[in-house]
């Protein structure tokens, strides 16, 4: 059954209206039909059953049939700090980050980030789509959010609501996610910051002032990865080890 994403403010009670890009995918590549069923999302986490009344070329709309009891998130709440990539590389990270139940990307601009990307990031409509795609994929209850960039030192500010913070580094040894893990009870373990460098990776001085916020500095294993593939690493470790992913023996 395929699954669209429609703002709140176009469900009433018994109806939703879905419009903009989908009602072109609905009719013309899908070639959905009326009378046929549909897994509507509201953006804030409710799912309904829907059967398609009309089609035209401006809207779709849809009679709700029932609530669907489906929350296909995580168990917790990572957020992801990703140090400005050079070219195409952010919609790759925003693309698997998704698939894997990340909450929030928030682009960082650390020392060694590129200058000229400082003043050119301006692609959070293209990553809002690549997120709303991959959660269509993957059955997502709800889209990450994708946020502005923002620069290190606000990046310390937001670290203080967070239960852990994961900074995988090149030169840490032997200290892994599952050391870090170890260390706190699964059970206050809710809101996760992973922090990850650009190309050139962190200074020094950026390390210890992580460490000096609580940041857990560790190693991915023994091979450096790029930075857009360190972050979904992360991440799938971290939710092995808190029982997100891998089943549940």
């Amino acid at each position: 059954m395929h699954k669209f994403f429609t703002p709140k403010d176009t469900f009433t009670e018994t109806h939703a209206t879905i419009s903009g890009d989908d009602v072109k995918h609905i009719y013309k590549v899908l070639r959905l039909e009326e009378g046929e069923k549909i897994a509507l999302n509201n953006l804030e986490g409710k799912e309904y059953l829907g059967e398609i009344e009309e089609i035209t070329k401006q809207y779709v709309k849809v009679k709700l049939v029932e609530e669907l009891a489906c929350n296909n998130e995580s168990n917790i709440n990572v957020t992801l700090f990703q140090g400005l990539p050079k070219s195409t590389k952010m919609d790759l990270i925003v693309q698997k980050c998704t698939e894997l139940g990340i909450r929030r990307i928030t682009p960082l601009i650390t020392n060694r980030v590129d200058v000229k990307l400082k003043g050119e990031f301006k692609k959070l409509d293209r990553l809002h789509r690549i997120a709303l795609e991959a959660s269509k994929q993957c059955k997502r209850t709800i889209i990450p959010n994708i946020d502005e960039p923002i620069e290190f030192s606000a990046m310390l500010q937001a670290l203080k609501s967070m239960d852990m913070v994961i900074v995988p580094y090149e030169n840490a040894t032997g200290y892994g996610i599952r050391n870090a893990v170890s260390e706190i009870s699964s059970a206050e373990i809710i809101n996760i910051a992973i922090i990850i460098g650009p190309e050139g990776g962190f200074e020094e001085f950026e390390i210890e002032e992580l460490k000096k916020n609580g940041a857990h500095i560790v190693t991915l294993g023994p091979r450096i990865l790029r930075t857009e593939t360190a972050g979904f690493t992360a991440l799938s470790l971290l939710q092995y080890e808190l029982g997100d992913i891998g089943g549940n023996k």
